[in-house]
């Protein structure tokens, strides 16, 4: 263990870093950031693909984490600031000050509303779409880290139900028990991989422990027990996940997890993976579709919806959107507006 003194030295600079790239640090461990689709819905009326797919309206949703830096994986594709990066190896033991849920909800929303304040007076935004910009409706635990190594998480989830906000929660799966032990159920569970096998997983994702493959696979064997609807996120890699093996491993293990949604989607070429991935491992949402239906006529579900500024195609079931939880302008047939290079990652030409 690092003494104090270090530690503090490495919190501080991981701090300042953050706060450069515009989080909005709550408590110990804790940030809001507002996502590059707020903007777009409040300026443009453009909506993200979640709004597309599950009815989440893009400017009513705070983009937090409850474990800002703290995570079990240091996947190569990660777009976010990592100090792993810098060579400090001590951010998979959560912090021993764990902060109150309730302080947390609170908190999250009065950032987010300062993150949307200055919209008020912006040109051309609709006053009642500011408004309600103010009053969130939806939270993505998502945003950075691992959300599940926040000791309080299913405390925190009934508090933002409390408040009427649906709460939709992004892990790698790492911690089965944590899932199978929550006080209260997301309001739908999302499950994040790239790995279709051990020896991929531990070249890719570079877990801390040897045992977090077979925690993901406990996770996904645990996904038909929810109540809620639950999504499984695979994130394509040209260079290594887009191969027959990887279709046929993964269909494997969808069949035992059973998930409502399946979302596929493209690596994009940011941030810090620009330090460990190349440019031509993008791949384009021609070859990101093509790929979707290899993967839907293997499991029997349907191509139901696609983003296509996002490069993501959505997989179902289901064959119409009867789980909606909003009512933005835009459902799973609306045609898109713009073309893969003008959503949320932009050109990549200038992305780096």
């Amino acid at each position: 263990m690092e003494p104090l003194h270090v530690l503090l030295d490495h919190y501080a600079r991981a701090f300042d870093t953050l706060k450069k790239q515009k989080y909005h640090l709550i408590g110990f461990h804790s940030a809001v950031k507002k996502c590059y689709w707020v903007h777009k819905a409040l300026t443009e009326r453009m909506f993200c693909y979640k709004a597309k797919f599950y009815g989440i309206e893009s400017h009513r949703c705070i983009q937090f984490s409850p474990s800002l830096l703290w995570c079990w994986n240091y996947c190569l594709h990660c777009w976010r600031y990592r100090p792993k990066d810098r060579g400090e190896d001590v951010w998979f033991n959560f912090p021993d000050v764990v902060d109150d849920p309730k302080f947390l909800v609170e908190m999250a929303i009065k950032e987010h509303r300062r993150t949307v304040s200055g919209y008020k007076m912006y040109p051309g935004v609709d006053r009642r779409m500011y408004e309600e910009a103010m009053n969130p409706k939806h939270v993505a635990i998502s945003l950075t880290g691992e959300p599940t190594l926040y000791p309080r998480l299913g405390e925190l989830i009934r508090e933002f139900h409390k408040r009427g906000i649906t709460t939709f929660l992004v892990t790698r799966g790492v911690r089965p028990e944590v899932l199978a032990n929550l006080d209260e159920e997301p309001t739908q569970l999302y499950i994040s991989i790239e790995a279709w096998d051990e020896e991929s997983y531990q070249r890719f994702n570079n877990p801390i422990s040897p045992v977090l493959w077979r925690k993901t696979l406990e996770t996904l064997e645990l996904l038909p027990s929810f109540t809620s609807p639950t999504v499984v996120r695979i994130t394509l890699v040209r260079s290594f996940n887009m191969h027959e093996k990887a279709v046929e491993e993964w269909a494997k293990l969808l069949r035992i997890a059973q998930p409502t949604f399946i979302e596929v989607k493209a690596y994009m070429h940011v941030g810090g993976s620009i330090t460990r991935l190349s440019r031509d491992d993008m791949p384009s949402h021609v070859e990101v579709k093509k790929f979707a239906m290899m993967l839907a006529e293997r499991l029997g579900y349907n191509v139901v919806s696609e983003s296509i500024p996002s490069r993501v195609v959505l997989l179902s079931t289901l064959d119409k959107p009867v789980i909606r939880y909003g009512n933005p302008p835009v459902t799973w047939d609306t045609p898109d507006r713009g073309d893969e290079f003008s959503g949320e990652y932009g050109n990549p030409e200038e992305a780096t």
